[in-house]
């Protein structure tokens, strides 16, 4: 049954798209931003803006006040005990970064950290340049058949040697949820630091990080109908209290001479300089529009687009889907045709899908392909978009098969 968006018509971002002929299908990438959060950046910036935490006068006073109650949201969004559990970077690459760098000096050579085979290169390399490092073993799980973390694999690579494992909650290629309880399990009885990427997961349902039960949770607030320039780190208390300071700046510092310094604890003491102050309260009114939709009617309406998806691609001649997705997102490849140049002459269509490696080169290359194209959907896409791409897709292969 064809699905239509209610909520089409409150992202001007889809809008404009569509009245230039554009068909959006990368929000696995970047999704589209509500009016809401367009308000919000503006209203900061025509309001006055002004820095945070450091100021006395109204304007600062407003934006600190703002700034942290996109904090409160957060940890709500999440259902984080509080909020100083809530640190704000300037993507989910740099959390990352910060934990490589922040655990850096607990780690000894030999030590294991435990990745799988599907992490997006924001999982890997702050990982595998840490071992390289500190003369540490960079374990890599296998996946099943399914595209799904092989658990049998995990259960004999996760050693008393493993120190920290991290893996992704929801693979940004294969669209699989991946089995989280069982391999955080595993690593936490071996008492290694668990670490869980929700930069994709985060955007399918809410997740509540405290029956995760992992140590951190990474994700970003563009894929969230958030703007650009916010990572999100949630951490344990326990967890957070581990991390070495590993960027030094204003706002960071308790005390500091020509000498010396003593430094904040989480959250401001792993927010150095000047933060992303109007994208971090924007976000927080994208939170807002989330929070007021009805939850049920969203995950009703990503499902109909899943499997509007599915059954429209495993009808095409030669079609490979990669992995076995679960949520509106599906990356393929057509035998006999090279991904680029379908992604070439779908662009040339006016449909945007994204074609390459998806930042999980190894991933791609394990699978023995050099590239693959991906569909995601966003909360704002219907059955309308599909059936432009599927029509564009037919008339790309008749040209190319």
């Amino acid at each position: 049954m064809p699905t239509h968006s209610p909520w089409r018509a409150d992202f001007p971002g889809i809008l404009a798209l569509e009245a230039e002929g554009q068909t959006y299908l990368d929000s696995a990438a970047t999704a589209q931003k509500p009016r809401a959060m367009l308000d919000a950046l503006l209203g900061y910036y025509t309001g006055g803006a002004a820095n945070v935490h450091r100021a006395q006068h109204l304007p600062g006073e407003r934006a600190t006040r703002a700034f942290e109650a996109t904090r409160e949201k957060v940890a709500q969004w999440l259902n984080a005990p509080g909020a100083e559990q809530i640190v704000f970077t300037r993507s989910a690459t740099e959390a990352f970064n910060l934990l490589a760098y922040g655990l850096e000096q607990r780690l000894q050579p030999g030590d294991e950290i435990v990745i799988s085979a599907l992490e997006h290169h924001a999982n890997l390399l702050p990982w595998q340049q840490l071992a390289l490092r500190r003369q540490l073993k960079l374990v890599v799980l296998p996946l099943d058949s399914h595209g799904l973390i092989d658990l049998t694999h995990a259960g004999q690579l996760i050693s008393s040697r493993t120190r920290l494992l991290a893996v992704s909650q929801l693979s940004n290629v294969l669209g699989c949820w991946q089995p989280l309880q069982p391999l955080l399990a595993l690593a936490k009885a071996q008492g290694a630091l668990t670490v869980v990427d929700g930069t994709q997961g985060v955007v399918h349902g809410r997740h509540d990080v405290q029956a995760l039960g992992c140590d951190f949770y990474i994700c970003s607030s563009h894929k969230l109908y958030g703007p650009d320039g916010v990572g999100l780190l949630y951490g344990r208390p326990q967890a957070l209290e581990q991390l070495a300071h590993w960027q030094f700046g204003g706002e960071m510092l308790l005390h500091t001479d020509y000498a010396s310094a003593s430094f904040r604890a989480a959250p401001l003491g792993f927010e150095a300089g000047t933060p992303p102050i109007a994208s971090v309260i924007a976000l927080g009114a994208s939170l807002d529009y989330l929070n007021n939709l009805d939850a049920s009617a969203v995950s009703a309406h990503e499902a109909a687009l899943h499997a509007e998806l599915q059954a429209g691609l495993q009808q095409r001649q030669g079609m490979r889907l990669l992995g076995t997705p679960n949520v509106a997102l599906a990356s393929f490849v057509v035998e006999g045709v090279h991904h680029a140049d379908l992604a070439h002459l779908l662009s040339e269509q006016g449909i945007a899908v994204r074609a390459g490696h998806h930042c999980a080169m190894p991933l791609l290359h394990g699978l023995g392909l050099s590239g693959a194209i991906r569909v995601s959907l966003g909360l704002y896409n219907d059955s309308a978009d599909l059936r432009r791409f599927f029509a564009a897709l037919d008339q790309a292969l008749e040209l190319l098969q």
